[in-house]
């Protein structure tokens, strides 16, 4: 560690990503400064910079492992204080390609609670250690650079009396999400902007929180049903703490579920399978629908650049913002920030190129999944490459076979948590057992029929 009078590091946002990267970084620098334009809530309340956080949020078994690893014993102390722990596919009913998935133990753990309990008690966490401080309702004006403009030296603040002021960092790192001004800054400095991949989902939500009537989830805690090519509609009903459930409801390229409750029940009513609207049935709403949009998947290819100013990093959404309803987003950003702490070990200010070439990886698995399962819709944009076109016609198979076997089930299952690379379900053993499967069932792939649970 550098004993210098700028011996600190500088965090841009306040989201899931920047909390974990200021743990990180409070490892390897005396001093760390999140910067936040909102004004902080307590533990479980809503944050206005995250306005998807009133929607049901995932957090695969990878992500919570990392969290564990970073906070230790951080599940089980969520357990005790309100979120349920359980385990991912005993204790859930995935639909996919309206076939649902075996249901059995795995031993990989699922964390259910809302997204601003979960961020809230990370937050806390966060705030215990000595070495990190929070600025709230604090806006970034820009970057602070060196003469040349080759080393970023802090950033400039004007805080919530107006008043502005510069905040020295030998490491600045952009957790500001989707709305990074980045691109922008390294235009003004004479550096090219990333290029961008696009997939546009034209995604739109609804969500609205229940009592649910007792066991009408039949000891389950996750109801979720993806789209088909059929019928695009999907939803998520899950539980939170304090035993409440959220019901999030989704349509893509306009096809957005009504805010109005009898709009919001009826598009219910219409999703590929009917389990989500049997356990709302005699539900007590304990809220109206809230809406939210998100017109695309963006992925700014930062490992790409020839140059980049030292003392500057992105993680998080601001460098590939997914497709939401895959609730892949805090995991991947939990996974580059352990690239970031591997980094850190080494130097203080990792070299930004070497950053970006080592979460490519981290990145690389979840959009490939999200851009071929979009681009499954006929009505998604988008250049379906061989490669797409061979996942999309064998998925609906593999999911057809994995509601009979257990061994694709949790082959599945652990490709989706990402804990395994998806070519290993196109592992010949695996073939031959989704060949086998199709036969066997009499039913082909057809994405019409929902495969009862088994226990």
């Amino acid at each position: 560690m550098r004993d210098t009078n700028n011996d600190q590091a500088v965090v841009l946002g306040g989201s899931m990503a920047g909390l974990l990267a200021a743990r990180v970084l409070s490892e390897r620098y005396k001093r760390v400064v999140v910067i936040e334009r909102d004004a902080l809530p307590p533990v479980g309340e809503h944050r206005r910079g995250v306005p998807h956080a009133r929607h049901v949020h995932g957090l695969h078994p990878l992500g919570l492992e990392i969290l564990n690893e970073l906070f230790p014993g951080f599940s089980t102390s969520l357990a005790a204080s309100g979120a349920v722990l359980c385990d991912v596919l005993s204790d859930g009913r995935w639909q996919l390609s309206a076939h649902q998935l075996r249901q059995l133990r795995t031993g990989m753990a699922a964390l259910f609670a809302s997204r601003p309990y979960l961020e809230g008690h990370v937050r806390a966490l966060v705030r215990q250690l000595p070495e990190v401080r929070f600025l709230e309702e604090s806006s970034i004006s820009g970057l602070t650079v060196t003469a040349d403009k080759r080393v970023i030296t802090g950033v400039e603040v004007r805080g919530p009396d107006g008043l502005s002021s510069q905040i020295a960092g030998s490491l600045v790192v952009d957790a500001t999400g989707r709305g990074s001004r980045t691109p922008t800054w390294l235009t003004e400095l004479g550096y090219q902007s990333p290029a961008e991949e696009r997939v546009e989902i034209g995604l739109g939500y609804a969500t609205r929180r229940y009592r649910l009537r007792p066991g009408a989830m039949g000891g389950d805690q996750l109801i979720l049903t993806a789209g088909t090519r059929a019928n695009s509609r999907a939803a998520a009903l899950a539980v939170i703490e304090g035993g409440y459930h959220l019901l999030t409801l989704a349509g893509i390229c306009g096809d957005y579920p009504p805010t109005d409750p009898a709009g919001f029940d009826e598009f219910m009513t219409r999703l590929p399978t009917p389990d989500v609207a049997a356990a709302v049935a005699g539900a007590e709403p304990l809220d109206d629908p809230v809406p939210f949009r998100f017109p695309a998947s963006v992925r700014r290819r930062y490992d790409r650049l020839a140059a980049f100013p030292a003392g500057l990093l992105v993680i998080g959404d601001a460098v590939c913002s997914f497709n939401p309803i895959y609730g892949q987003g805090m995991t991947v950003a939990a996974t580059e920030a352990m690239t970031l702490r591997e980094l850190l070990a080494r130097d203080a200010a990792p070299d930004a190129r070497r950053y970006f070439r080592a979460i490519t990886p981290a990145i690389d698995i979840p959009w490939d999944i999200v851009v071929s399962s979009d681009l499954a819709f006929p009505e998604v944009p988008g250049q379906r490459t061989a490669k797409v076109r061979l996942a999309n016609a064998y998925l609906p198979r593999l999911h057809a076979a994995a509601a009979h076997d257990e061994a694709l089930a949790t082959a599945m299952i652990r490709v989706i948590g990402l804990k395994d690379r998806p070519e290993g379900l196109l592992r010949p053993d695996r073939v031959l057992r989704v060949l086998r499967g199709n036969l066997g069932n009499g039913k082909g792939a057809s994405p019409a029929v929902v495969v009862p649970a088994a226990r």
